[in-house]
């Protein structure tokens, strides 16, 4: 778990980089910076319980922590939408940083072919809202890293990639 909140700030920070908007990228680097913390945080509890053993109290702390952690990491993919969605600048010739980018395009051309859908299907009311019965939810970017197959194979043991692999190499 803590590895892969690394995985997802490392991910935050390259999109804060590339983000047109300002205030989005602001708003991307406090979740990141947050998700960090949280991480770092649930690494050092994990430590002490491995050494400490069975103790109901940090165990609750550490079932606490990762509670934080997976809200954090909502809270980044949700800011990470809102970047793709104000738009990215070209990112270098960072092989992490264009598969970051290609990530974010292939999600943000599955928003924008569902939206054209709904566009279609209009399941509209009278004043024009629309309907929630039946209604397709739009795809996020967590529905998208839930789709990936696991690559456990490829996991470093280590929060930092190894020559090779990548920040998107990891299931999250």
């Amino acid at each position: 778990m803590v590895s892969d909140g690394q995985v997802v700030v490392k991910f935050g920070n390259i999109l804060a980089k590339h983000c047109l908007d300002q205030r989005c990228s602001m708003e991307l680097l406090r979740a990141t910076e947050h998700t960090q913390s949280i991480s770092s945080q649930l690494g050092i509890v994990a430590r002490v319980k491995a050494v400490t053993g069975e103790s109901r109290a940090c165990s609750e702390l550490l079932l606490s922590n990762v509670q934080n952690l997976i809200q954090a990491v909502q809270h980044v993919l949700r800011a990470a939408e809102a970047a793709c969605v104000k738009g990215l600048g070209q990112p270098p010739a960072d092989p992490e940083e264009e598969e970051v980018a290609a990530f974010c395009q292939q999600w943000r051309k599955n928003l924008t072919q569902h939206r054209a859908k709904e566009a279609l299907n209009s399941d509209r009311d009278e004043l024009g809202l629309r309907k929630t019965r039946g209604a397709k939810a739009e795809p996020t970017l967590m529905s998208l890293v839930q789709e990936q197959p696991p690559r456990s194979r490829n996991i470093p043991k280590h929060p930092n990639p190894r020559k090779g692999h990548t920040v998107m190499d990891r299931h999250l």
